[in-house]
């Protein structure tokens, strides 16, 4: 399967780094995990464009990860597709329910399903299967862990971990354990006084063991900027072995 990653920014948005989304693809079915502003503009820039997109998975309901969700909902009816699938933790539905009693005149355009999972069980979206855990953060979120549709793998053991917005933990460090590729929120550089977002040295002391042979930082603050290399280091300084680079915009890896 494919990883694009469509947006690797925050709430304070820079040009070069829109909101958080990312996009599966295995070239027959196709995933959107979150959706966050600018990341429908960034999907209508790939060969799935968002009338490929029937299925989106969200970590949780801060704006930066569900402002462009009314926005894909629209174009998806304007270009005459029929579905729309909403998956996410507690509260999705209310999410959604309360997104469409503001933009009434979307209501009903599109096959609406909302459908809200929990780390008690692994899952299906858009054929993909699905293990989810409870991350650290200032509302309830998930991080996601995947197997490509078809895939006899077990979903915990899968070869792609999304962190979604979190600390950084031994328990997501496990739940990622074993990895081909994490994608981890590292909002802020180091020195910075921060909760909720993992510095790269607290995310790198965390991982330190963890087999994980690629690490790619994402949801990151305007404060990182210019200081990539040195958070890559950093990251690896504390003690992970793996492959560690900043996640760009655009980005795809084939997994």
């Amino acid at each position: 399967m494919e990883l694009t990653v469509l947006g690797t920014g925050s709430a304070m948005p820079v040009p070069e780094r829109v909101q958080a989304g990312y996009l599966l693809d295995d070239g027959d079915r196709s995933l959107l995990v979150d959706c966050g502003s600018g990341v429908l503009g960034r999907l209508s820039g790939t060969g799935t464009g968002y009338e490929g997109v029937s299925t989106v998975l969200l970590t949780h309901h801060h704006l930066d990860h569900v402002a462009d969700l009314m926005p894909l909902l629209k174009a998806r009816w304007l270009a005459g597709e029929e579905h729309l699938e909403v998956i996410g933790p507690s509260g999705t539905k209310s999410l959604v329910d309360g997104l469409l009693d503001v933009y009434e005149y979307l209501d009903g355009r599109v096959d609406l399903a909302v459908r809200e999972v929990s780390p008690a069980r692994s899952f299906s979206a858009g054929g993909f299967e699905v293990a989810a855990r409870e991350t650290r953060h200032s509302m309830p979120c998930h991080a996601y862990r995947f197997s490509p549709p078809g895939s006899d793998r077990d979903p915990t053991d899968g070869p792609l971990t999304l962190s979604g917005d979190s600390e950084a933990f031994a328990g997501l460090a496990a739940f990622a354990d074993g990895s081909d590729v994490l994608v981890h929120d590292c909002a802020f550089p180091d020195g910075t006084d921060v909760s909720n977002h993992p510095t790269p040295t607290a995310l790198g002391e965390v991982l330190a063991g963890v087999d994980v042979e690629t690490l790619l930082l994402s949801h990151l603050y305007p404060h990182t900027g210019g200081r990539e290399r040195e958070m890559e280091e950093s990251v690896r300084t504390a003690g992970f072995d793996g492959e560690v680079r900043v996640a760009e915009d655009g980005l795809r890896v084939d997994i």
